[in-house]
């Protein structure tokens, strides 16, 4: 009977399949030669999916993986699949760190919570329902997003992550909360982004005890937000503040340079003096709201998106409002307001409609005839002065009053 050897290269080594199932061999005696501790180190350098996947492999890997802290990848509930596994995770993997929930698919929907809306609650009353209660297992969870899931009422159990640093909720309009729940919920806090959440209710100044945290609030399109602008300010790590289509308060003018020392973008609702679209009551609002915003500016010229600086205009509500006549042939009373730029000189000038602008109010002294800037800040201003039409307006720093425009009315008819 023939004898067969193994192949072998000339060296002696073993060569081929022989030699791959060999070093297989090795490496699995080598990893079971592991601790569970060093198995769970290398687990927390994979994904989610990964690690649940190699748990399989023995019970060593099994109890690694429930002591391995997950790596900060998200893991996405958006299917009743996804849901499933998550289920599973809750003891196989409970050291998760970033989870985002969302819409489970047509005809699944998570348990109602407390208070629920029970229009919405009798429409989905068919749908089969999910516990969205088991991701009280994930206690060192780091970041939780809830994007468009259907969770309506109030859940405790989204509010009980002490090491969480990030919590963002977008378009969930039934999930009832209160930014008071916040500082007690989540102490180490750093971004809180609310979108498109019409039950979120509460007062910015219940914030105050994030202070030293919160680097990022985002709060918009949520109608029932109350509350001064300015009780943010004071906070030093805080970078981002966006209150669009909020009903914060506040006046841009009350700012001072030690306030918001860390800024570097600012959206404020028209609620707010000097916010986007903001519509002043008062004429005389005007130069010291348009001072503070350039001060602004000159620690950070990104602070503002460029639509803030021609949304402002004058209430019609306005003492200082009147009616425009059609039939007259005139300009429009210049009600609207913009800032200027020309090199590194900036102002701002009441206008209406058509370009027809009241004379520019600097808030910065020209540049020097011998500065490096001089001719770009020439060449800036007349393309400006070339695009504003001063001439009805000229000689008049913010709108004419009534009697004024009237005059200036009568005096271009006799023009013509």
């Amino acid at each position: 009977m023939p004898h067969h050897t193994k192949p072998r290269l000339d060296d002696g080594r073993l060569d081929g399949p022989v030699a791959d199932a060999a070093v297989a061999h090795n490496a699995a005696a080598t990893a079971n030669e592991l601790s569970g501790d060093v198995v769970a180190i290398i687990f927390g350098f994979f994904p989610p999916k990964d690690i649940m996947r190699m748990r399989r492999v023995c019970k060593k890997w099994r109890e690694a993986a429930k002591t391995t802290i997950v790596p900060p990848d998200v893991f996405r509930v958006n299917s009743l699949n996804k849901y499933n596994t998550m289920r599973a995770m809750t003891t196989a993997l409970p050291n998760l760190q970033q989870l985002q929930i969302s819409d489970l698919g047509i005809g699944h929907k998570y348990i109602e919570g407390e208070d629920p809306n029970e229009s919405m609650a009798e429409v989905t009353a068919n749908y089969t329902t999910h516990d969205i209660n088991i991701i009280s297992s994930f206690k060192k969870l780091r970041s939780l997003h809830i994007d468009t899931a259907y969770l309506n009422g109030r859940y405790p159990v989204l509010f009980d992550f002490p090491l969480l640093r990030e919590l963002r909720v977008i378009s969930s309009d039934y999930l009832k909360f209160d930014l008071g729940m916040l500082s007690a919920s989540f102490p180490l806090l750093k971004v809180l982004n609310v979108t498109g959440t019409k039950n979120l209710t509460g007062d910015l100044s219940s914030l105050r005890v994030l202070k030293d945290t919160l680097e990022m609030v985002e709060i918009k399109c949520c109608e029932r937000i109350e509350g001064n602008f300015m009780d943010l300010a004071d906070f030093p790590r805080l970078k981002k503040l966006d209150l669009t289509l909020t009903f914060a308060t506040g006046v841009i003018r009350d700012t001072c340079k030690k306030d918001f020392p860390d800024l570097e973008i600012l959206r404020l609702p028209k609620s707010v003096s000097g916010g986007i679209g903001h519509k002043f009551q008062h004429v005389s609002e005007v130069p010291s709201t348009m001072q503070a915003i350039h001060l602004l500016l000159q620690r950070n010229p990104t602070l503002f998106k460029e639509d803030l600086l021609r949304s402002w205009s004058l209430s019609v509500d306005s003492p200082d409002w009147y009616d425009y006549d059609e039939a007259s042939g005139c300009p429009r009373p210049p009600f609207f307001l913009q800032i200027i730029r020309a090199g590194s000189r900036r102002g701002w000038s009441w206008y209406s409609d058509y370009g027809h602008s009241c004379e520019i109010n600097w808030l910065d002294p020209e540049p020097s005839r011998d500065s490096s800037g001089y001719e770009d800040y020439i060449e800036e201003l007349q393309f400006i002065e070339g695009e504003l039409d001063t001439d009805f307006y000229r000689g008049y720093h913010e709108p004419p009053t009534e009697m004024e425009y009237r005059r200036l009315c009568e005096g271009l008819e006799q023009r013509d």
